[in-house]
């Protein structure tokens, strides 16, 4: 490019703009449609309000522990008594895809010394698919690992070195306590910087000559260089450790599965606009080989292929934490994206036309969200009128109504029962509960089967190989002397007699809520597996989000 007058999309306004536009998908929705959030804010919930009402103890148990998935659950202590638990929860939601922006963009123009028209592709993917899954400490951890590298950069390219080591031995513990995913990539970004920067450190300081030696010296210097990041590894050691912790890793090299979440990258509610815009971003990628005009940065190039290698051995169950490879697919390719770079020869108007249609994808993506996320607080809010029937204290079992088939576009109500609690301080059964990998778990021994996660999903016939009950046997099996009232959303069809003894007190559409009027326990049916203990699925559930 000519000159040395910045481009409008290499200012500090386009930067400042760019990431708060990011946030207005989330203005109108009054809770953020995030699929587990809901579940995660009947936590934060009870966090509060149990020291001050501890009959919750006679449903939950509560500890805090020193684990690596506290993010939001430690903001909202500061935060809850100035803004309520819910408008909390939205201003810090807001704030990951307005940092993941600022982030991506800040470390592109550490990177180039300049933002590239390119880098502007990548920013569709601060609402990428575990974003909108709800894996809102993980999120967060992200975002902030982006700034934080952007950072690590920018004082090793001022040379403050010891400054550096020093700042980032805090802020490293302070990132794994957000969520462990986040150190981990801030780990593995610094680390392949560091091999660029100290292997040309010895490159040019030599004969000019590269060799073997030089990547092999750069390695252990980058190593040596990445100490200060080392001090949550004790942490992680402390926490796994415990005799309390459960939770399995598993299921490794599940190509079906890896290939599946690349193509889910933009996963909100249109498949064909989701997958199209996906294959805008590999397009990209794809013309930075091709076209001579456009090259890879070295420094971003290492980065983005360790974060590959990561993703390619990362099993889909880490610690009994479902989904674990598909989280990082999406900020792999963000990094890839924002390697790319136009080269000098490039005109200035080739440039501004990269930079103009990396601008238009991006506003499209955050018009076509925005009206995704104005749909789904639409259906909240009929919703959740049915929590103005329900009184305080309330024991309610709820029924989520899904098909054994994954839908493209999740009704993000599958933990719904989570805002029974923050509004209603009502029982909530939707609860992930595993020790050691979360501050909760569910000790209501009455209601049996509807403690915990699963329990809440339910379907119109028996789902090969997932924990989720037909309807026609959780009905029969609800303890009707644990709960008062039963909450069914999105319901299957079922035989009315299956709710005979309930009073129907609020309707809408296939949502219905009822009241226990008859505490007699009905027959089970004779073709359901009564033996089969309900217990933690591995292939939906996650216990550490």
């Amino acid at each position: 490019m000519q000159g040395d007058k910045l481009h409008w999309w290499q200012t500090r306004w386009f930067v400042a703009v760019a990431a708060l536009a990011a946030a207005i998908p989330l203005l109108r929705p009054e809770i953020p449609p995030l699929v587990d959030l809901l579940g995660h804010m009947g936590r934060y919930r009870v966090q509060i309000a149990i020291n001050d009402n501890p009959w919750l103890y006679q449903w939950f148990d509560f500890r805090w522990q020193l684990i690596g998935n506290l993010g939001i659950d430690l903001l909202i202590i500061p935060l809850t008594p100035v803004f309520g638990l819910e408008l909390a929860v939205k201003l810090i939601v807001m704030a990951i895809p307005v940092l993941t922006v600022a982030g991506l963009l800040w470390i592109a123009r550490e990177v180039h010394g300049r933002i590239p028209a390119t880098a502007l592709f990548a920013l569709p993917l601060a609402y990428s698919y575990p974003f909108q899954f709800g894996f809102v400490n993980f999120a967060l951890s992200i975002a902030l690992s982006f700034v934080l590298f952007a950072l690590w950069l920018r004082l090793g390219r001022l040379g403050r070195l010891r400054f550096r080591a020093i700042l980032f031995v805090p802020l490293s513990c302070l990132l794994w306590l957000c969520h462990t995913f986040g150190w981990g990539v801030l780990g593995v970004l610094a680390f392949s910087a560091e091999m660029i920067r100290q292997h040309d450190l010895r490159k040019g300081g030599r004969d000019g000559r590269d060799g073997g030696g030089h990547w092999l010296e750069a390695w252990v210097r980058a190593g040596l260089s990445c100490l200060p990041l080392a001090l949550p590894m004790v942490l992680m050691i402390v926490w796994r450790s415990g005799e309390h912790v459960t939770g399995q890793t598993a299921d490794w090299f599940n190509w079906q599965a890896k290939i599946n979440w690349v193509l889910m990258i933009l996963r909100d509610r249109w498949q064909f606009w989701d997958i199209a815009s996906a294959f805008v971003l590999f397009a990209i990628l794809i013309k930075g080989f091709r076209d001579a005009r456009i090259e890879y940065s070295r420094n971003l190039g290492l980065s983005a292929l360790f974060l590959l290698a990561v993703y390619v051995a990362l099993p889909r169950i880490v610690f009994g934490s479902a989904y674990a490879d598909m989280r990082l697919a999406p900020f792999a390719l963000a990094i890839a994206v924002i390697a790319l770079r136009p080269k000098r020869g490039l005109s200035l108007r080739g440039a501004t036309t990269l930079a103009a249609i990396g601008l238009a994808f991006f506003g499209a993506r955050l018009a076509g969200t925005t009206i995704s996320y104005w749909q789904y607080a639409e259906q909240f809010d009929r919703t959740l009128t049915a929590l103005d029937r329900v009184p305080m204290r309330a024991r309610l079992v709820t029924m989520i109504g899904r098909r054994c088939y994954d839908d493209w576009a999740y009704s993000r109500l599958e933990h719904v029962p989570g805002i029974a609690m923050v509004r209603r301080m009502a029982y909530m059964n939707d609860q992930w509960s595993m020790a050691g990998a979360q501050l909760l778990t569910a000790r209501y021994r009455a209601a049996g089967r509807f403690a915990h996660d699963p329990s809440q999903i339910v379907t119109d016939r028996r789902c090969r190989g997932e924990w989720w009950r037909p309807i026609a046997w959780s009905l029969p099996l609800i303890p009707r002397d644990a709960f008062d009232y039963v909450w069914i959303v999105n319901a299957p069809k079922f035989d009315p007699a299956l709710v005979a003894g309930f009073t129907p007190i609020w309707h809408d559409g296939d949502d219905t809520l009822y009241r226990i009027d008859d505490r007699t326990q009905p027959p089970l049916p004779a073709d359901m597996p009564i033996r089969r203990p309900l217990q933690p699925f591995l292939k939906g559930a996650s216990s550490a989000r």
